[in-house]
C-alpha cells in the first residue's frame, strides 16, 4: 500500500513544476532555466529546484519500488513502514528544495528518507540473501 502513495504524490510534484515553469516563463522543451534566467528571475531558480526535486524522486523511485516488493516478501511492516517514510521524506525535501536555497533540501525529513531507503536497500539484500541460501 504504502507504494501506491508514491503515485499521486508524483503528480503532485508534476504539478508543482509545471507551476513554476509558468511563474518562471521557462518554454518547452528546456528542461531548465539557463544562468542567465536565474540570475534575472527567482522563480527561475526555484523552477530549476523544483524540476531537480522532481528528477531526483523520479531517479530514486525504482530502487524504492523494487526494494520495497522484495523486503516485503519477508517483512511487510518493515517495508511499508520505511517506504513510507521515504515518502512522507520527499514532501520535506522538496519543500526544502522549492525554497530556492538548494542546500535547504538536505533537513531531518531527507535524513529520515534517506535511513528508510537504506533500510530498504539492505533489507531486501538481506531477504534476497535469505532465498537463495535457502534454496542451496
Amino acid at each position: 500500500m504504502s507504494t501506491v502513495v508514491t503515485v499521486p504524490q508524483g503528480s503532485h510534484y508534476t504539478f508543482t513544476v509545471s507551476r513554476w515553469r509558468r511563474r518562471a516563463g521557462i518554454k518547452y522543451p528546456q528542461l531548465y532555466a539557463d544562468k542567465a534566467e536565474v540570475a534575472a528571475s527567482k522563480d527561475a531558480m526555484i523552477f530549476n529546484c523544483a524540476q531537480r526535486a522532481h528528477q531526483n524522486t523520479l531517479e530514486t523511485i525504482p530502487i524504492i519500488y523494487v526494494s520495497t516488493l522484495v523486503t516485503g516478501l519477508k517483512y511487510p511492516m518493515f517495508a511499508a513502514s520505511a517506504c513510507g517514510i521515504w515518502s512522507l521524506s520527499r514532501i520535506a525535501y522538496t519543500r526544502g528544495y522549492i525554497t530556492g536555497d538548494p542546500a535547504k533540501r538536505l533537513n531531518y525529513g531527507h535524513l529520515a528518507g534517506m535511513l528508510g531507503m537504506l533500510g530498504l536497500v539492505f533489507g531486501s539484500a538481506y531477504t534476497a540473501g535469505q532465498a537463495v541460501l535457502a534454496s542451496l
